[in-house]
């Protein structure tokens, strides 16, 4: 199954329809349904509903565009840890890698540094950034840029995790 996307330009993020999602996770054939009793289910997932979910307008399958519950990345990963699927225990597992790498980076912030430095390097930029005089150059803004991101992530995760950080 498709599931609708739609891309906000001001916070430069992608939103997912959180239907869409439900159904293809839980294979449910009513997935307004499901998402009462997982809300229901999930009391502390239903008290942050409204911020977690957003009205957008997307293609409905009658064509027309309608207003659809919908979720920024993170708020699809919080609602996928709610659906009981063998579906979704793919996220569920990435989810817990990840965290567990983000602690380890607390402990370490070198592993930070080193994980940043592996993703640039897997993107096919050059081993030798270091050492060729790219201070003024794209490759070490984009270098910048993604060590940034990473280090802003980690916060981002670990503040959530962790509010009396």
């Amino acid at each position: 199954r498709k599931i609708r996307t739609a891309w906000d330009e001001e916070k430069e993020e992608w939103y997912f329809s959180v239907q869409d999602v439900v159904a293809v996770l839980s294979e449910s054939t009513d997935p307004k349904q499901y998402i009462k009793k997982m809300r229901a289910r999930d009391p502390q997932l239903s008290a942050n509903w409204g911020t977690i979910c957003t009205p957008l307008q997307m293609l409905a399958p009658d064509g027309k565009m309608r207003k659809t519950q919908a979720a920024n990345t993170e708020g699809i990963l919080r609602i996928i840890q709610s659906i009981p699927s063998p579906k979704a225990e793919p996220f569920k597992t990435l989810l817990a890698k990840v965290g567990a790498e983000r602690l380890e980076e607390i402990a370490d912030p070198e592993k930070a540094m080193e994980r940043a430095v592996a993703t640039y390097k897997a993107k096919g930029y050059s081993d030798e950034w270091q050492n060729a005089g790219i201070k003024e150059s794209k490759e070490f803004a984009a270098l910048t840029n993604i060590l940034t991101i990473a280090w802003s992530f980690l916060w981002l995760f670990l503040e959530n995790l962790f509010p009396s950080l």
